[in-house]
């Protein structure tokens, strides 16, 4: 077969890559192949023999060429990714006929399947720069955490950011009715509660309520459910890599899970009242937190205390100064309206949760931010 391999354009679903390029007659090796796309979250285009039209050797983020097939694949246009597949451990020809096809990769089944599935996911999926990933968390009780966590969220949204929200909290009561999708069709945390290895980020986002134009996993409404540590780090891992933005809402005490989740933060807000039992409460919670979390930041909220601001607050912590959260008095009855925290752009809660991405955004992402006070910048 001379010229390119060939097939119909590999689609492009919710902004993803599409799956693999597969070339095989081989009935038991296709099995497997297609069980490893599976479980990639990943749909091939399947070749048993010479595709017929133009494009898809070219076009496929990667090509996986069984043993039987790599004879009619020899004048294939040269390219990345291509991967010789197959289950004989001593075929002593299996080298050359790699070279043949300008293989990248030798694989042996079953010995690379674990291997093979990350790497069918990271190209179905594009690898990217990861997501920003952003957890906040009380320094006590009724600080507000959740509700910066919702605008936070919101506002990355608005912004055009790919957002993702995902409650880390199980006594929280829900973080999807803050945002009014209580009833909204999606998975909860129980659907995934015996998730390990890897999730598809794509089958993760498609998965979930879509809420105020970003994606949430929050908590079943009858469930009480334990979050096993690799079941979080598959989760979060998945969500990462699909870009964008990841806020993270989280206890303030620290389990396995949570010790997970605190691992994948890029940074970490902790929202202290300016009161001194919560200043004293809030340093319990940062010293746990800080033996997992390298960058953990104080957002200050008012009203204070006779003496107190937002610099002393963070100073008794010990910890760098975001800023301070204002106050909305009006917000219980936005949500009985159906707006969720942050959703209107002209409070000074969505002022401050766009001047705190802006200035990330300015800082690269992970340096020290400071301000913004009070409402923040327009």
């Amino acid at each position: 077969m001379a010229g390119s391999l060939a097939g119909e354009e590999a689609a492009v679903v919710s902004g993803r890559r599409g799956g693999p390029l597969i070339v095989t007659e081989d009935v038991e090796l296709l099995d497997d192949l297609l069980r490893l796309c599976a479980a990639a979250g990943a749909e091939p285009e399947v070749h048993h023999g010479p595709p017929g039209r133009r494009g898809s050797w070219e076009r496929a983020p990667m090509v996986l060429v069984g043993d039987d097939a790599a004879a009619r694949c020899r004048g294939a246009g040269r390219r990345k990714g291509v991967m010789l597949v197959g289950r004989d451990q001593d075929d002593p020809d299996v080298w050359r006929r790699a070279v043949e096809i300008g293989a990248e990769y030798v694989l042996r089944l079953p010995d690379s399947e674990g291997w093979l599935v990350d790497q069918i996911a990271n190209a179905a999926e594009g690898v990217g720069r990861p997501a920003l990933t952003v957890g906040v968390m009380g320094g006590r009780g009724g600080s507000g955490a959740s509700t910066l966590a919702c605008a936070l969220a919101v506002s990355a949204a608005r912004s055009g950011r790919r957002t993702m929200l995902i409650d880390a909290d199980p006594l929280g009561g829900g973080i999807d009715v803050l945002l009014g999708g209580e009833r909204a069709e999606g998975l909860r945390w129980p659907d995934f509660a015996q998730s390990k290895g890897r999730l598809g980020g794509g089958a993760l986002e498609d998965s979930l309520p879509a809420l105020h134009g970003l994606r949430v996993l929050s908590w079943g409404r009858d469930d009480e459910v334990v979050i096993p540590p690799q079941a979080m780090r598959a989760v979060l891992a998945a969500a990462r890599r699909l870009g964008g933005v990841v806020v993270v809402d989280l206890p303030r005490r620290v389990d396995e899970g949570v010790a997970e989740a605190l691992a994948q933060l890029d940074l970490g807000l902790l929202v202290v009242p300016g009161e001194l039992r919560a200043v004293a409460a809030a340093k319990r919670v940062a010293s746990t937190a800080g033996m997992v979390l390298d960058d953990l930041r104080v957002v200050s909220r008012g009203p204070y205390a006779s003496g107190l601001d937002g610099s002393w607050v963070a100073r008794a912590i010990g910890l760098p100064l975001v800023g301070e959260l204002p106050w909305e008095s009006g917000l219980l009855d936005s949500q009985d309206d159906g707006t969720p925290p942050g959703g209107d752009a002209r409070s000074s809660l969505a002022r401050f949760c766009a001047a705190f991405w802006d200035q990330v955004a300015a800082a690269g992402d992970t340096s020290p931010v400071t301000g913004p006070r009070g409402g923040g910048a327009a």
